[in-house]
Order: C-alpha cells, then sequence, then structure tokens
C-alpha cells in the first residue's frame, strides 16, 4: 500500500525513539544492577572479553577454530546463566538485563528478513488514520455527556423511548469497554437528531483511549477522497484511502444515505464493508434512513451484509437538537 512521503518519515522517527527508549532503560538498568551486584558487573567484563576473543578467533581462523569457538560460545552460555540466576536471587525478574523492544520481531529496527516488519506498517496506518481524523474535524464525544432526560414519550408502536435508549447507551458503553478487533459490526438506525454520532464518537474516543487504530468521518467526504485519487485527482497520489479505511481496528462511518449515490460510489462503500468483514474487523455505520429506504437505495448485497453481520441498534425519541433549541439551550 502507499502512503504520503510524510507518514514514512513519521512512522521512521516512532521506530527510531522505541529503539533509543528501549537502549537508555537497558543502560540504566546495567548501572543500577552492576552498582548493587558487583558479581554480575564482574560476569559482564569476562563476557566482554570472550566477544573480543570471538573476533579474533573469527578472524585468524586457525586449525582449532571449532574447539575454541565452542568454548567461547559454553563459557559465554555459563555467563548468561549465572546472570539469570544472581538476578532471580536477588529479586529481578531473570530477562531484566534484556533490551524490552516494543516489538520483539524486529528489536525496533523496522526490518524483517530485508522487508518492512508488521510494526512500521502498523505505524503507517495508525498515522494515515489520524490524518484522515484530523480532516474530517469531527466533534468529540464522550459518554459522560450523553443525557437520557431528552427521551421521553412513547414511540408509535408503544416503545418506551429512554427505556430503549438506555439500553443503547449500556450497549455501546460496554462495546466500547471490552473491544478487540474481533467486536462485532454495529449499524445504528433511527431519525436525525438522536444521538447515533455522540454514541458512536464516544465509542471512538474510548476506544481509541485503550490503543486502538479508529478511523471516523461522514461516509461522504470518504467517498469523495477516495473518488478523487481514484480518477487522479487527489492532492497527494500516493495516498490509498481506501487501503486505510479497510485495514484501521475500527471503522465508523458517519450518515449513510447523505452521499450521492453512482455505481463508482455503490462499488467503493460494498469493497470497504465486504473487505472488512473478510478481515474480520468492525465497522459501525449509522443512518437516518429507514429500513425500506435503504432496501430502496442500495442493492442487495449492501443490504444483505448491513442486515445479517451487522448487530441493528434502533434509536428513537425526538431530535435533540431540536429539544435543546425549544429549551433555549443551544
Amino acid at each position: 500500500m502507499a502512503y504520503d512521503k510524510r507518514l514514512y518519515e513519521l512512522a521512521d522517527n516512532e521506530i527510531k525513539h522505541r529503539r533509543l527508549s528501549a537502549e537508555n532503560t537497558l543502560n540504566v538498568r546495567i548501572a543500577e544492577v552492576e552498582d548493587k551486584l558487583p558479581e554480575i558487573a564482574e560476569i559482564r567484563r569476562q563476557l566482554s572479553g570472550t566477544s573480543v576473543e570471538l573476533t579474533k578467533l573469527i578472524i585468524r581462523r586457525d586449525k582449532n577454530f571449532k574447539n575454541s569457538f565452542e568454548r567461547i560460545k559454553n563459557q559465554n552460555l555459563q555467563g548468561q546463566e549465572m546472570i539469570r540466576l544472581l538476578l532471580k536471587k536477588n529479586g529481578y525478574p531473570e530477562n531484566y538485563l534484556e533490551p524490552a523492544y516494543f516489538c520483539p520481531i524486529c528489536h525496533d529496527t523496522g526490518i524483517e528478513n530485508d522487508s518492512r516488519c508488521s510494526c512500521f506498517d502498523k505505524l503507517l496506518n495508525n498515522f494515515a488514520v489520524q490524518k484522515l481524523n484530523e480532516e474530517a474535524n469531527m466533534p468529540h464525544c464522550d459518554f459522560e455527556h450523553f443525557d437520557l432526560s431528552y427521551y421521553d414519550g412513547k414511540t408509535e408502536n408503544g416503545v418506551d423511548c429512554r427505556s430503549k435508549m438506555e439500553k443503547n447507551f449500556d450497549f455501546c458503553k460496554n462495546y466500547a469497554d471490552v473491544f478487540s478487533r474481533n467486536s462485532t459490526s454495529l449499524f445504528l438506525l433511527g431519525k436525525t437528531g438522536l444521538g447515533k454520532t455522540h454514541l458512536s464518537l464516544s465509542i471512538a474516543k474510548k476506544v481509541t483511549e485503550r490503543g486502538f487504530t479508529v478511523a471516523y468521518g461522514s461516509l461522504l467526504n470518504y467517498l469523495r477522497i477516495i473518488e478523487k485519487e481514484h480518477f487522479g485527482r487527489a492532492e497527494n497520489p500516493e495516498t490509498d484511502t481506501m487501503q486505510v479505511l479497510i485495514n484501521t481496528d475500527l471503522l465508523i462511518l458517519d450518515d449513510l444515505g447523505s452521499e450521492f449515490r453512482t455505481s463508482f460510489s455503490e462499488s467503493a462503500l460494498y469493497n470497504i464493508i465486504n473487505s472488512r468483514i473478510n478481515l474480520g474487523l468492525p465497522t459501525i455505520i449509522s443512518s437516518n434512513l429507514s429500513t425500506s429506504e435503504l432496501q430502496r437505495s442500495y442493492n442487495d448485497r449492501i443490504i444483505s451484509r448491513l442486515f445479517s453481520v451487522f448487530t441493528t441498534l434502533m434509536f428513537v425519541g425526538e431530535d435533540v437538537r431540536q429539544i435543546k433549541r425549544l429549551r433555549g439551550e443551544i
């Protein structure tokens, strides 16, 4: 996948920062342990001597190379084992003097088998998502400011609005608390002004705080960006927004139905939804359209996935923004 050059620079700087941090932490630990346990300092000095001896042996490569190599190797193994035993005896973890790299695969180099490590690709996608979110300019919401007192009355079918919305609130809060890349996808349905965006962005805030990457924005804006990139009209031709949206831990698409529907937009939407389903990644989609309006607006492939794979939450009540205006609160 292609990314903006700036994103590569950000990812590279983060990798370097991680490695430097691991090395600095190790140096502090070495100084601490050698000050408290001079016997470990002595063993480490001897091990350093065997490293020099091994280098000379490799350069010389004489007829006793194999025996000498095995002797030095055993000395190193014995010395390392002695250090682990001394650490454990004095209340330290056995691996206390081993670098605590963020990525155990590449040891914070960003390279694995002459290719980019998966940790580097993850950083690239994270920074790409951050950039998308900044451009989306969506409001920041949280669960603490979701007010259930606005949901009075009953629906036409006699459903108590507050009780229904309280269940939606509890479901979304629990969803965010236990979120994983294997979480179910959600389809939030209901008229405008009922809190769909507020709760989906509250989920985004909580999930982001837990360390996951979340891309959130209006479907309309995302499709405009994807269309420009597809037809070569994007400011940065290297960016592939479609793939960023497909690979983020959680994707939130706000206001399904507000976009201008074309064969391209429908194909792009299907690709995003279907690709994330195939990858087992969760998506949250909200819409102001009714079920019948959705069925008239989108093809069967999209509708089938939305109503068979996604968990549907129905939002009920009166437009909260209108209620706030009548009360003089906005």
